[in-house]
């Protein structure tokens, strides 16, 4: 059995919260990948369930490899119909704020969030939560929001009446944010909570190749292409990196979630602990993407707020960079050679 996620104090004031709510907002952060749009999908289901008008609000695209979730035709996109979100949040009684820590995290929705009357609730998995909200969920040793979502919907007796597809949502966004099980993955709750969302009958196998086996002939070709020519490996470091150009996605016809996940590839390599990615944003010059993953005790968190401006997990963070690729690659080269051989910067 799971123990309770919730401390009685949070769960009645989550209760109370949502009792108390008839239109209620589910956001996530920017760019959303399978664990945002999985805990906001599954969480609003849960809310809908109870009788509530729960709204999924994203603020911008999401993977290709992501569309087929269940209820992703009912997502409202910030970035196509912000007059119809400022107005959703205005009206709002209630917004959950899902997988981020701070509003920022939400790109153009942030204004309006901040702006938003209703009360706020957390539900994240990262570390320092900075958002100022009526209740605060933070599980920074949680695998996933996804996994927070479960234990929150099995505290409150509602497992039951949940359905499959609310599992899929939940399953997703936990395989996800761990590389299918790989990182961050270790405690036995997280395989408790795999076999109970198999009891609803889902397909974990048919969720696996919807995510990681549908990439088109172009993106397969990209990755390719940046192993074979664009891979930096430092041994004496332990370390790689490769960098994606601009030219290189026009030239691979890129669209968004083409890269998700390269950056695992390298730690493939014998010996390696530390991959990082680097990514030129398709739109903004001198925007740099930066993506860390590391193996073992390697501390990539800190290596993201140190070098990166970012942070995240001990063993998944990512970041950004104001500047050109060539400069980005100069960061990085410092970064692996300072911080591989002094990790307590």
């Amino acid at each position: 059995m799971l123990k309770p996620i919730l401390t009685d104090q949070e769960a009645a004031t989550m209760q109370e919260l949502i009792a108390a709510s008839s239109t209620i907002v589910v956001t996530c952060h920017k760019s959303p990948d399978g664990d945002a749009l999985g805990s906001s999908l599954a969480w609003a289901s849960y809310l809908q369930s109870l009788g509530k008008e729960a709204i999924v609000m994203v603020p911008d695209a999401y993977p290709d490899f992501l569309q087929w979730l269940p209820n992703t035709e009912k997502i409202v996109r910030y970035d196509k119909h912000p007059e119809k979100c400022d107005l959703l949040l205005k009206m709002a009684d209630l917004v959950f704020c899902m997988d981020y820590n701070e509003t920022g995290r939400t790109g153009v929705m942030k204004d309006a969030l901040d702006a938003a009357p209703a009360k706020k609730v957390m539900i994240d998995h990262h570390l320092n939560p900075q958002l100022d909200g009526a209740l605060i969920i933070s599980h920074p040793e949680s695998s996933s929001t996804s996994e927070l979502v479960f234990r929150i919907v099995w505290q409150f007796g509602a497992f039951e009446k949940m359905d499959k597809l609310w599992a899929v949502a939940v399953y997703c966004g936990m395989m996800t944010d761990t590389g299918g099980f790989t990182y961050n993955s270790t405690q036995p709750e997280i395989y408790f909570i795999i076999g109970q969302l198999l009891t609803k009958r889902i397909d974990k196998d048919k969720i696996y190749r919807k995510v990681y086996n549908n990439y088109s002939s172009w993106a397969i070709r990209l990755r390719g292409y940046v192993m074979c020519y664009k891979l930096n490996v430092f041994n004496d470091y332990r370390a790689c990196y490769f960098a994606i150009s601009r030219k290189d996605m026009q030239d691979y016809h890129f669209i968004k979630g083409d890269a998700e996940g390269l950056v695992n590839e390298p730690l493939r390599i014998k010996n390696i602990r530390l991959s990082i990615s680097l990514r030129e944003d398709d739109r903004t010059p001198n925007l740099i993407w930066v993506s860390l993953r590391s193996v073992d005790d390697f501390p990539c968190n800190k290596m993201a707020e140190r070098y990166f401006n970012g942070g995240g997990h001990l063993n998944a963070s990512g970041g950004r960079l104001d500047c050109s690729l060539a400069e980005a690659e100069q960061i990085t080269r410092k970064a692996i050679q300072e911080f591989s051989t002094n990790p307590n910067l």
